[in-house]
């Protein structure tokens, strides 16, 4: 079994949760209220920010060109995405500099970020995968059950949802796959701990767009 196979069983429950979400459901009948998806929406912009760090810096770390290459571009598509949410939802997205991150946004990417900086590449690696496949398999969920008739939030649907997107998860899975292959038995179990746990804060950011999560004070 490959390592993706195994990781993506070991954190089954979290997506399978993930989808049980009243935010998912309603994002996908256009029932959602868009004070939960501009909160949403300004935390991913957020988010994405750290995303694209974690990436060009594994880039940095890989050794063969290809992977190099591969990475190199998923953070350019990042900021492309970025980009095209702020162009799409200008008008509730506002100015980042004037955003500050939620508790879970913060932690999600400081986690993220303190792979790269204190563990091996295999579990950067590891840690940054969720975002790639939960995204796809959301999107992909959305798009095969959402009602028809217009949703205000599609251009967002289409983003993650079909090929072009799913495309580049099977290209950060191979990749994954390939080094977890090379590596060692104890670096393996390593990535699927960075795996799940990125599995259940991806969980996390969901859940807290729904619950407006807020700082105590």
């Amino acid at each position: 079994m490959k390592w993706s196979e195994q990781a993506w069983q070991a954190a089954l429950p979290a997506y399978n949760k993930i989808l049980e979400l009243d935010f998912i459901r309603e994002l996908m009948d256009s029932t959602l209220p868009q004070e939960k998806f501009r909160f949403y929406i300004q935390q991913d912009a957020l988010y994405l920010n750290g995303f694209g760090k974690a990436l060009a810096g594994i880039a940095a770390k890989l050794e063969k060109p290809e992977h190099m290459g591969a990475f190199v571009g998923f953070a350019g598509d990042t900021m492309a995405v970025e980009r095209d949410m702020h162009q799409s939802f200008f008008n509730i997205l506002g100015k980042l500099e004037d955003l500050e991150p939620s508790p879970t946004c913060l932690l999600y990417t400081s986690y993220m970020l303190k792979q790269l900086a204190e563990a091996s590449v295999e579990v950067a690696l590891a840690s940054v995968l969720p975002c790639f496949w939960v995204y796809k398999e959301v999107g992909d969920y959305i798009l095969s059950n959402q009602s028809k008739g217009d949703n205000p939030y599609q251009d967002w649907i289409d983003t993650y949802g079909g090929g072009e997107y799913g495309n580049a998860v099977l290209k950060a899975i191979a990749i994954c796959d390939e080094v977890a292959a090379a590596s060692t038995e104890e670096r393996r179990q390593a990535m699927t701990k960075a795996y799940l746990m990125c599995s259940k804060m991806e969980w996390m950011f969901w859940d807290s767009a729904s619950r407006l999560e807020q700082w105590p004070v």
